[in-house]
């Protein structure tokens, strides 16, 4: 079993003043408000379509998922700009705004995934936003100019003061040959360039490392971790990079609430669960907002 992870802490991070206050602001202000970050993203409309809504039609209503934002006391919220500039305004200060400023339709295969830019960090300034959000996706033959227009997005965070969170996502034929995209030397892979390339935080998804996959490089191949030795094998490759869990599909309650300890457990900063929030009729939905804060508060500074 690996040992505990410790948390990277503001300092071990290196932030900039403006980094920093708007980082403090949605650990310590907002949502547990203890040093942990729970963040509601509703990009999936783009990403997904209109699909994962079927669900939960009231969730089609953006003012209906930043109510949620609201009073279930989250850290953040994170989507595209469309909304951000229709829906925001009236909700300006009551939930920090993480603006997604690249994205990509899920019509196409993902063999070649590749998310361009839909928004600026300006454009991020001028809304008032507290950070970034930007995808990356590992091992995709378009990661060359992916690599590149992710490191003009990090310059431009670094000149207006804004942390930048990275969808870090193995993708691309060479990822499936080498295991899938959820697979341990995939996941590991992704939070260790999130790293390098300068992310503040890093979303990821748990990797599946109960099963060893026989196709991927060498130890990879015939490592075999339980979840939580998985994850913070991944924490520990994501270095001083904060680590978001994502929450992937809806589960039923207990394996939302599973999924969350675990990520926390493992040494994580927080999660970034979507589905498996708003996807809830609005009293479930609240009353999962509150079983999350309820957890968190074992897991604060």
């Amino acid at each position: 079993m690996l040992a505990s992870i410790r948390r990277p802490t503001f300092d071990d991070l290196n932030l900039s003043t403006g980094k920093r206050a708007r980082l403090y602001s949605m650990m310590y202000e907002h949502g547990p408000a203890n040093g942990t970050l729970m963040m509601l993203p509703i990009d999936q409309g783009l990403e997904h379509g209109p699909i994962d809504f079927f669900d939960n039609p009231d969730a089609l209503d953006t003012d209906w998922v930043l109510r949620l934002a609201v009073e279930g006391k989250f850290s953040g919220i994170a989507y595209h700009i469309g909304l951000a500039e229709k829906y925001h305004k009236a909700y300006a200060g009551r939930v920090p705004l993480v603006l997604k400023i690249n994205g990509k339709t899920n019509v196409p295969p993902d063999d070649e995934s590749f998310s361009s830019c839909t928004a600026t960090v300006e454009d991020a300034v001028r809304l008032g936003a507290s950070a970034v959000g930007y995808t990356l996706y590992v091992g995709s033959p378009a990661q060359d100019v992916d690599i590149a227009q992710a490191n003009e997005v990090r310059r431009d965070c670094e000149r207006y003061g804004l942390p930048l969170i990275v969808w870090s996502y193995p993708r691309g034929s060479a990822i499936k040959a080498k295991g899938g995209q959820d697979s341990l030397y995939a996941v590991d892979y992704a939070a260790r360039v999130a790293c390098e390339i300068g992310a503040d935080i890093v979303k990821l998804n748990v990797p599946k490392s109960e099963v060893p996959a026989p196709t991927a490089p060498k130890p990879y191949d015939t490592l075999v971790m339980d979840e939580l030795d998985g994850l913070r094998k991944v924490v520990k490759s994501a270095g001083r990079t904060l680590v978001l869990v994502s929450g992937g599909s809806k589960l039923g309650d207990e394996a939302t609430i599973q999924k969350a300890r675990l990520a926390m457990e493992a040494g994580c900063v927080g999660l970034i669960f979507g589905r498996n929030m708003w996807q809830r009729h609005w009293d479930d939905a609240i009353a999962m907002a509150g079983r999350m804060h309820d957890l968190m508060k074992d897991f604060g500074d």
